[in-house]
């Protein structure tokens, strides 16, 4: 597993339509054979500042990600309603084991 913590820091004013853009691209993303995983969080005390949790099956699959339409479509949205651009972090999966990740409505 490849798991990717993407950060967001979003205008004020844009919060609902970010939040809109990136829901229809965790949907869409769920749809992806390598995607075990795509989680949308929003931060309570800061609710400008959101993540997304991405868990890939193998180590290929997040460029195959960024190779969608849907992707594509949320990159371009998205990118102006951003106060700094998006930062990323990669980990391991260390526990549960890899079959413990479930794509959550399978």
């Amino acid at each position: 597993m490849v798991i990717v913590h993407v950060y967001a820091h979003v205008k004020v004013e844009y919060v609902e339509a970010f939040r809109q853009a990136s829901l229809e691209n965790a949907r869409e993303s769920l749809k992806e054979p390598g995607v075990a995983r795509f989680d949308l969080l929003q931060e309570v005390d800061r609710p400008t500042q959101f993540a997304l949790l991405e868990v890939y099956r193998t180590e290929a699959d997040p460029a195959k990600h960024k190779e969608t339409a849907h992707y594509a479509r949320w990159r371009d949205t998205v990118e102006s309603m951003l106060e700094e651009p998006r930062s990323r972090t990669k980990y391991r999966n260390v526990a549960p084991d890899d079959p413990g990740w479930e794509t959550p409505g399978a």
